[in-house]
């Protein structure tokens, strides 16, 4: 029996871990202690931080694991890299993961590597932050470099915002810098990619459902998302490059772009797949389980995808406007064949958080449909079928 590494037990690597386990692997699960809902699918868990390379490499070596994997995460992406450069995996390499998980190091290949991408600087005091917003085309964003799912980054619009955003990245950076760079305002939306031996496997743009907080934050996505041919051809080309200046091989890839005109910008590009049901996205479009070809790269076994996607769906989180305890949750829709899952993260009695990044779901949403328009309909009838009441804390 194949044993597979899977780091981190929250709601994001719980499909990831069930899939394993349904095609017969064991599962060695390593994640920091908590109330994650991983732990109780998993045939052992070492409770180990995903961010201490040198422990889950030792306890890879130990168990003797035939493949790693993570999704849905930045943080543990390095790890990834490291175990499978240790021990011959084939997987991420470690250097690309260094340089997928590092926004500076990533936006510096970027630039070596003609990959178009907003002006930036570095910064690491009040006075630099300042002499970088005026610096730098206006609006600018502040941007932790080692930080995920949108946490670390704030839009400054004034020089008098600017001691705030400082204060605020540096609280969620474990750094000494930061990055300020330009606002770009366009239209932002994603992708969700493969390469394996050097060859890019498939290409899912999707369109991106946003919140506005300190930053924008996606809260669900859509595919088809119809683009141009001119611009089709630009997201190819930057990708590639994007690929070539990490070094990306063996890995499922969450690419953010800003469209600009006609120009596709590269805003960050992740050595892993997205969060905000993206995996799922992936699969209701492909016809496939992409949960499953995650895995068989990880143990080194090629994945396999359809030449083109064909099913119109879209998918979103449940989220909360305050902070609270959970008193009741409630699903009135009738089953329906399009309605691919309405899934909770939490029971009565736990606590809520009020959204500002991904980590504040309380749930989420996928539905598929004949066209786009279809499912996005039926998306917005799910979502008015649903009740979430909290008490304040």
């Amino acid at each position: 029996m194949s044993r597979l590494m899977v780091l981190g037990a929250g709601i994001s690597q719980l499909p990831l871990i069930r899939t394993a386990k349904e095609m017969g692997l064991e599962v060695i699960l390593v994640s920091r202690p908590g109330k994650y809902p991983g732990f109780r699918f998993a045939d052992r868990v070492y409770d180990i931080d995903t961010t201490d390379i040198e422990g889950v490499l030792a306890a890879a070596r130990a168990e003797s694991i035939d493949g790693i994997c993570t999704t849905g995460t930045d943080v543990a992406v390095k790890a990834v890299g490291a175990v499978s450069d240790a021990l011959g995996l084939k997987g991420l390499r470690e250097e690309a993961a260094r340089l997928s998980s590092n926004k500076w190091e990533m936006k510096k290949a970027f630039t070596a590597h003609g990959v178009r991408t907003a002006p930036f600087v570095q910064v690491s005091s009040r006075a630099e932050a300042r002499s970088a917003f005026l610096s730098l085309p206006q609006p600018v964003v502040f941007k932790a470099v080692d930080s995920g799912g949108s946490k670390g980054i704030v839009r400054v619009d004034t020089l008098e915002q600017t001691d705030y955003a400082f204060e605020q990245v540096m609280q969620t950076t474990k750094q000494s810098f930061f990055i300020v760079e330009q606002y770009l305002e366009g239209i932002e939306f994603g992708a969700q990619a493969f390469v394996y031996d050097g060859e890019i496997k498939f290409v899912m743009p999707h369109g991106d459902f946003m919140f506005y907080g300190d930053a924008g934050v996606p809260i669900g996505h859509y595919v088809p998302y119809e683009l141009g041919e001119e611009v089709i051809a630009d997201i190819h080309i930057q990708l590639e490059r994007s690929i070539a200046a990490l070094g990306l091989d063996h890995c499922a890839i969450n690419a953010d772009f800003m469209l600009v005109g006609q120009e596709v910008y590269v805003l960050e590009i992740g050595g892993r797949a997205g969060a905000t049901c993206l995996p799922e996205l992936v699969s209701t479009y492909y016809g496939i389980n992409y949960y499953e070809q995650l895995i068989l790269a990880a143990l080194g076994q090629p994945p396999r995808f359809p030449d083109s996607g064909g099913t119109p769906c879209a998918c979103e989180l449940l989220i909360h406007d305050s902070c609270g305890i959970l008193l009741k949750q409630d699903d009135a829709n009738e089953p329906h064949q399009n309605i691919i899952q309405i899934s909770f993260d939490h029971e009565p009695g736990d606590p809520v958080r009020q959204f500002r990044v991904g980590t504040d779901r309380v749930g989420q949403i996928v539905v598929k449909g004949h066209s786009l328009e279809d499912a996005l309909k039926l998306l917005q009838s799910v979502k008015r079928n649903i009740t979430i009441e909290t008490q304040s804390s």
